[in-house]
């Protein structure tokens, strides 16, 4: 028989050492339950059993609140003690709900209403844009108008011209005149058609009545005859020289009536939802401050710009006063009011009759444009009118909603229970109005869901294995920590994680497995950055608002159920970097404040390229440019490889250079 070696009994000696501990401890736990009074046990049973958790690492359970000990997060109450019904139900203390902060509000039906900020440019009414050409060959003799910005008036005279066919025109007529008033007989209407035709090729030629009654009076051609505007407007071109000569169709001028103006304004992709025809918007420009212009939406471009990812949106605007200048930067605001469908509604135009060429013609009944002729069309054949009729839309509180890509969860209370109870339920929803979004499916009016706290519910049903936001399909927790753990940059901070005094090191950028639906999104993250990028190339802060928006929500939608293990806790803890440091552009009150926003982003995203690659793209380039930030240097990603510097933007566009490529696959 082999003796006992001495490790052997060290460690039997430890576990009897141990077991005395316990017994000691719940003897002693025992004896103060039983000795304390019945008052206290009553009151407070849930506050002496509560546990206390991390949402980023739920294998902890610590006696007390504080930090967590791993991440450093505030810990959240343990919500999960009590006994529960079906693998997406939880049901709580009253204590731990209060714990928990947990609130609810009861879903309804209502009016949805939101506004929408756009910005854009005062621009011409291209329908009221007319040139003036020549009529005839000839040469300038003098010029009435020498200069752009003068206004004129239908009639007003514009240049004076010497022309022989002008001049050859006018002896035929007075020919034709005279013949006209000598003949009698059968051949007088014979030349009174001649004298007819002989006047009106004077008028096409650019002669006004009044001038053909002198032409008659003096009895002979003149040298040199002026020729007048047809219509009425602002002088904003002029192309004719005096002394120089014109052949026939040569621009003279052109002209603009100013008392109708277009608003183009710039609209991005989720935008669109929001905006139809006839819509109302209220606009401010910087030179009257806040008084407030209005118009109506005339046209929606048909076509995205591939290089701003924008649609533009043409505003109809009254300018009798002639206030509003072409080229004046805006600022607007479209009002929308959503029907049942979560689409905006116009029941101004439901019955009317509508030109497809010109919008603007809007009559009760079916007849020929006025501008154009062509046949009218009912409005809603053109998809301008929506039914105000139906049930308004059923709202759920944006706060409710845990989004993970396209799916969404909401936490809705169960009536009828003794206990706080909750059950998680996958939803469908549209787009979002306003602090509010619109259900498509998956929740009933009156029924009662979680506005608050329903992040800590969901962390609950995680650590007991159950179906989540973040695990659809139950199971234990993926902490991120089994076998080895996984360093995480940060790389706006320059050191890792983990180790905030250390340096990077090259297991911080390893490349992690990330499937090809999740590089796919991720490319559309990458899409929106370039749109950011340009816009501070434009040294347009306004632009680089909108875009940065845009990535935030881009960043929102990314499904991160489609990553497991480390490479999921990992894209946890970036996404979570990105979106603050987009917040911070959008944010931002001044473009300078932007760039160094950018900058940090810029350094987030190439690291996340590197490590949840491959992108999606033939070729992603790494630019560097060594003079930003007082000469200390900065990176940026961009789809090509000629520089579009923005840091300098106009300053300095071409400053940079190209220092790696990321080829899809690597």
């Amino acid at each position: 028989m082999n003796k006992p070696t001495v490790s052997s009994l060290s460690k039997n000696k430890a576990v009897r050492i141990a077991a005395a501990a316990i017994l000691v401890l719940i003897v002693l736990y025992i004896g103060r339950r039983s000795t304390a009074p019945s008052s206290q046990t009553a009151s407070a049973p849930d506050a002496a059993a509560q546990s206390w958790t991390c949402a980023m690492h739920p294998e902890l359970h610590l006696p007390a609140p504080g930090k967590c000990p791993k991440c450093g997060m505030d810990l959240i109450p343990e919500i999960g003690k009590t006994e529960d019904e079906g693998p997406r139900i939880l049901a709580v203390t009253e204590t731990a709900r209060k714990l928990a902060k947990v609130e609810t509000a009861k879903l309804e039906r209502r009016r949805a209403e939101a506004q929408l900020r756009l910005v854009g440019k005062v621009d011409f009414d291209e329908t009221q844009l007319k040139t003036i050409s020549a009529y005839v060959a000839g040469r300038l003799t003098r010029l009435f108008v020498d200069y752009t910005g003068i206004p004129v008036r239908a009639g007003d005279h514009l240049v004076e011209i010497y022309s022989p066919e002008l001049y050859a025109a006018q002896e035929e007529y007075l020919l034709a005149q005279k013949t006209a008033g000598s003949t009698t007989g059968g051949m007088r209407e014979s030349a009174e058609l001649t004298a007819q035709a002989a006047r009106e090729k004077l008028i096409l030629l650019g002669l006004a009545e009044e001038q053909l009654a002198e032409i008659r009076k003096a009895g002979k051609p003149s040298a040199a005859l002026t020729l007048r505007s047809p219509i009425g407007g602002i002088v904003v071109k002029k192309e004719a020289t005096e002394g120089a000569y014109v052949e026939k169709g040569t621009p003279l001028y052109t002209v603009a009536n100013l008392s109708r103006v277009w608003v183009r304004l710039d609209a991005y992709e989720q935008d669109l939802a929001w905006l139809r025809y006839r819509q109302e918007v209220e606009f401010k420009t910087d030179a009257y401050g806040d008084e407030a212009f209005k118009g109506w939406i005339s046209f929606i471009d048909p076509v995205l710009n591939e290089e701003t990812r924008t649609v533009k949106i043409r505003v109809l605007a009254d300018n009798a006063d002639g206030r509003l200048k072409p080229n004046m930067f805006v600022r607007a605001t479209v009002k929308m009011h959503v029907a049942g469908s979560g689409q905006p509604i116009a029941p101004e135009l439901a019955g009317k009759w509508i030109c497809p060429m010109h919008g603007q013609v809007i009559k009760d009944t079916a007849a020929p444009c006025d501008l154009c002729g062509m046949a009218l069309v009912q409005a809603e054949q053109l998809g301008y009118a929506k039914n105000d009729a139906e049930a308004p839309p059923l709202l759920v509180p944006a706060s409710a909603a845990l989004l993970t890509g396209p799916r969404a969860v909401v936490y809705v209370a169960v009536p009828g229970r003794e206990m706080p109870t909750y059950e998680a339920r996958t939803v469908e929803l549209g787009p979002r109005v306003g602090e509010w979004y619109v259900v498509r499916s998956g929740l009933k009016e009156g029924e009662e869901v979680v506005v608050q706290g329903a992040f800590k519910l969901d962390a609950s049903l995680q650590i007991k294995g159950k179906s989540s936001m973040m695990h659809p399909a139950g199971g234990p927790p993926e902490t991120g920590h089994a076998g080895h753990t996984v360093q995480v940059a940060d790389p706006h901070a320059g050191h890792s994680a983990g180790t905030p005094d250390s340096p990077k090191t090259e297991a911080e950028t390893i490349r992690l497995q990330s499937p090809a639906e999740f590089r796919a999104q991720f490319d559309a993250v990458l899409q929106i950055y370039f749109s950011v990028s340009r816009a501070l190339f434009s040294d347009n802060h306004q632009a680089a608002v909108q875009a940065a928006k845009q990535l935030d929500e881009v960043l929102a939608k990314i499904d991160m159920t489609l990553l497991q293990g480390e490479t999921h806790m990992a894209w946890m803890k970036e996404a979570a970097v990105l979106q603050k440091q987009t917040a911070a552009i959008a944010e931002a009150k001044d473009i300078d404040a932007q760039r160094t926003a950018f900058s940090l982003l810029s350094e987030s995203l190439i690291t996340a390229s590197k490590r949840f690659g491959p992108v999606n793209r033939a070729g992603l380039y790494i630019l560097h440019c060594p003079m930003a930030f007082q000469d200390k240097g900065a990176n940026w990603l961009s789809d090509r490889k000629d520089i579009q510097n923005p840091y300098f933007g106009a300053k300095m566009p071409g400053c940079g250079e190209v220092t790696a490529t990321l080829q899809e696959g690597e």
